[in-house]
Order: C-alpha cells, then sequence, then structure tokens
C-alpha cells in the first residue's frame, strides 16, 4: 500500500506508472462482522453502539470483473446507510448479500461473513476490469453508489428503476470505508479540482440525493421562486437541499433544532428560519396522537417567513415525527418528496388534506447516474460545496458512525483512508481560493 500511496503522490507518476504497480494481497477495511448480527438485540435504538459492532480489518484484494475498476480510496465519508449497516437496522445488511450473491457467479463475491461498508470515496483508479474504456489507472475519481445491472428493460428510463438496484457499500460488498474500494466503472465520476480528497469524498450520496429529490424531475422539479421547507437544513442531506434552493432561485425555509444550527443556514445565504426547539414544536401527543393545532401554528409561522404564502415543495427525510406536519402545510397542488424515515417509517397524516388539496407525494431514493453527474457537476464549477466539518481517521471510524448516530455533527463527516493527513489532492488552488470560505463554512463552526 505504500507504494500506491507514495505513486498516487508523486507529480511525476504517469498512468502506466500506475497500472503498473503490483496490487497488494490484502487492505484495511471498516467492517461489520456476519456472526455479531444480533449483538444488539433487545436494546433500543439509540442505545446501539455503532464503535461495538464496527471492525478495522485485513481483507483480501476482491477479483476485478468486466465493467468494474479498483479505487484506491484515499478519503470516504459516514452516511446514514452506514449508521444502519452497524446497527443491524432496519435488517442486517448481510441478508441483501446473501441475496445478491444468488443472481449471479460475479456476485457471489459479494456474500462473504464480512460487509466492508461506505457509499463515498475519492480516490485514484488502479485498475479496470474488460469492457471499460472510459476510465483508465492514475485518473483522480469520486463515486457515487448506485449499483446496476441494466439487464431488464424497466431501468433503461431511469436507472434507479432496475430491479437489480443497490447502494453500493450498503446492499453491495467491498464499499468505500477501506483503503481500496471495488465499483462499477458507471459509478465514477471526475474529482473536482480544487477540492481536498476528504472535501471531495463529502457530498457523494447526499448531494446526489438532494438533487434528485428536489431540483430533478424524477423528483419535485424544483423552479424559481418554490417556496422549499428542508426539514434538517444544517444537517448532510439538508444542507445540500438549502444550497440547492438558493442557487436555483427557490426560498428555503430552514427548519433547524438550535441556534447554532440557525447560524449555519444564513452563512448559507438562507433568511427564512424556524428554530423547532426554541419555538416548542410539538407534532405528537403522545405516542399514537398528532396535533393538528401544532401543525397550524406551524403553517402560520411559515406564512410569516413567507409573505402569506404556503409551502410549494417539502423536502422530507424525517419521517414518522414530521410526516402529518408536511402533509398539512403544503400548499394545494404542492409536493411533498421523502427519501428517508431517520425518526420512523410508519408515516401518519391526515388523507383529507392530500386528496383534498391534490398534493403529491414523491419517494425519491439516491439517483442515476446522470443526475449524480450533475451534481457532481455543480460541486466542480463551485456553485454547490461541501458540508465537511469534522474528519476521523480511518482507526476512528466507530466514533465517526457513532457521533452521526448520536446527531453530534454538523454537515458531513469525512474520513481518511489513505491520505496521510487532511489536505492532500488540491489541484486547481486559484479556483479553490474563490470559494475557500464556502468550503471551510461547516469546519469553522
Amino acid at each position: 500500500m505504500k507504494d500506491i500511496l507514495d505513486a498516487i503522490q508523486s507529480p511525476e507518476s504517469t498512468p502506466a506508472d500506475i497500472a503498473a504497480l503490483p496490487l497488494p494481497e490484502s487492505y484495511r477495511a471498516i467492517t461489520v462482522h456476519k456472526d455479531e448480527t444480533e449483538m444488539f438485540a433487545g436494546l433500543e435504538t439509540r442505545d446501539k453502539d455503532p464503535r461495538k459492532s464496527i471492525h478495522l480489518d485485513e481483507v483480501p484484494v476482491p477479483e476485478l470483473g468486466p465493467g468494474e475498476a479498483l479505487v484506491a480510496v484515499m478519503a470516504s465519508s459516514v452516511n446514514y446507510n452506514s449508521v444502519w449497516t452497524s446497527i443491524f437496522e432496519p435488517l442486517s445488511t448481510f441478508g441483501f448479500l446473501e441475496r445478491y450473491g444468488r443472481t449471479n457467479e460475479l456476485a457471489k463475491r459479494h456474500d462473504l461473513p464480512y460487509h466492508i461498508i461506505g457509499s463515498d470515496l475519492a480516490g485514484v483508479v488502479l485498475r479496470t476490469g474488460p469492457g471499460v474504456n472510459a476510465w483508465q489507472p492514475g485518473d483522480e475519481v469520486v463515486a457515487h453508489c448506485l449499483s446496476v445491472e441494466l439487464e431488464s428493460s424497466d431501468g433503461h428510463n431511469d436507472t434507479m428503476l432496475d430491479p437489480e438496484q443497490r447502494i453500493w457499500g450498503f446492499e453491495t460488498n467491498f464499499g468505500g470505508l477501506a483503503e481500496i474500494a471495488l465499483v462499477k466503472s458507471n459509478q465514477l465520476m471526475p474529482k473536482p479540482d480544487h477540492l481536498s480528497w476528504e472535501e471531495a469524498a463529502a457530498p457523494g450520496l447526499v448531494n446526489s440525493t438532494a438533487y434528485r429529490q428536489l431540483v430533478s424531475r424524477n423528483g419535485a422539479g424544483m423552479k424559481q421562486g418554490d417556496n422549499v421547507l428542508i426539514w434538517g437544513a444544517s444537517g448532510g442531506l439538508g444542507s445540500y437541499a438549502t444550497q440547492f434552493a438558493l442557487a436555483g432561485g427557490a426560498n428555503p425555509i430552514c427548519v433547524v433544532s438550535s441556534e447554532q444550527k440557525a447560524d449555519i443556514c444564513r452563512s448559507m445565504g438562507a433568511e427564512a428560519i424556524i428554530d423547532r426547539s426554541a419555538e416548542g414544536y410539538r407534532f405528537w401527543k403522545d405516542e399514537q396522537t398528532q396535533d393538528p393545532k401544532e401543525w397550524k401554528r406551524f403553517g402560520k409561522r411559515i406564512r410569516e417567513l413567507t409573505g402569506g404564502e404556503d409551502i410549494d415543495i417539502v423536502f422530507e427525510h424525517p419521517g414518522r415525527e414530521t410526516f402529518g406536519a408536511s402533509v398539512f402545510v403544503t400548499r394545494k397542488g404542492g409536493t411533498i418528496t421523502t427519501c428517508a424515515s431517520t425518526s420512523g417509517y410508519m408515516h401518519e397524516y391526515d388523507n383529507r388534506y392530500l386528496w383534498m388539496s391534490l398534493k403529491r407525494i414523491i419517494g425519491s431514493h439516491f439517483a442515476n447516474y446522470r443526475e449524480a453527474w450533475e451534481a457532481n457537476r455543480l460541486i466542480a464549477k463551485g456553485k454547490i460545496h461541501p458540508t465537511l466539518s469534522k474528519v476521523y481517521s480511518l482507526e476512528d471510524t466507530g466514533q465517526a458512525a457513532y457521533d452521526v448516530h448520536r446527531n453530534l455533527h454538523q454537515g458531513k463527516v469525512g474520513v481518511l483512508c489513505m491520505a496521510p493527513e487532511e489536505g492532500l489532492g488540491v489541484r486547481d488552488h486559484e479556483k479553490r481560493a474563490k470559494h475557500l470560505d464556502a468550503i471551510n463554512r461547516f469546519r469553522n463552526i
């Protein structure tokens, strides 16, 4: 691995030099173990500790197949799907690996007693398999997490509809929280040249997810002037949704849970902000009963911030706790897009406010290759910026996942994999200088 790192860091290295490097027999990777899937049985979700289930193991380099690439991972990041994997909720991800392993001979590689997790990376291509023409060893890349087979016609209008669509590093093995990752070549995109490795690795999953959910025609199709309600507007997903709204001429109404998070939204340029903790919103009277009076109070507050207008688009991801309020406050003919349920999967809302007001609920899950490419292109152009707040070593990934699980973080949490320190990998220093304050916005909290 040292020879690979030296070659990547040398300005003299050529693609031929990278291609000639011998691959190691093994590499370090963050894993969960199949024989530990019951270790948290009986515990409440918040009491399950990723630091106990996440391991740093030495694992063999996987076989490279057609249409695939091996990437030396310089940096990665922690997403909520890695938290779910680490606490074995809502299902153990080993079931995903087993089902994938049954689909074909090459997929059997993924069905292992350990799962290498992680759905983001920034790094350098080491090898490409047969049939890969667009990428070569030495290319500096980031990877999005959509893994598809595309043997069915269903996926050819929108690859997210492929029956064999999976999230890499969550529903497949050999993910990005490691020194080497195995990806399909159509997951690769150019690394933004003004960002460091850890900055470039941070946006992937959440940036693409927010783009499809809010901007794409497959999501809400946001337009100029839309009032967009964004839950958790300073968080991993919400911070990108806030940027997309501002960059696209919409009006974000940012919902946060503290004055510190409100300040983050203001620093991005948002003006309409609701601190739900300070204003004391309680959408549930108890575990079974929601409080419509609180929906109405929330809607009144929104109209105060919008000059009397209702919400055109709700950017939803908390789920059960907020969904009833989201449906209520959306204007007639408006749209609620949902991509997650971090507070619970069983959503409840008053359907009268949906059907009688002709509102729409759109399910949105990650992004297709084109959407991910467009979202990455906006990062590369300096229109949208990473929201990286803190960076951990590979050895401390368990703590990073714990912080995300307990919502102790802001924006995104990065992980150095092969990169020996932060700040490496920047190629365009002039472009970086123009955007430095925005790049560091979440680091200066």
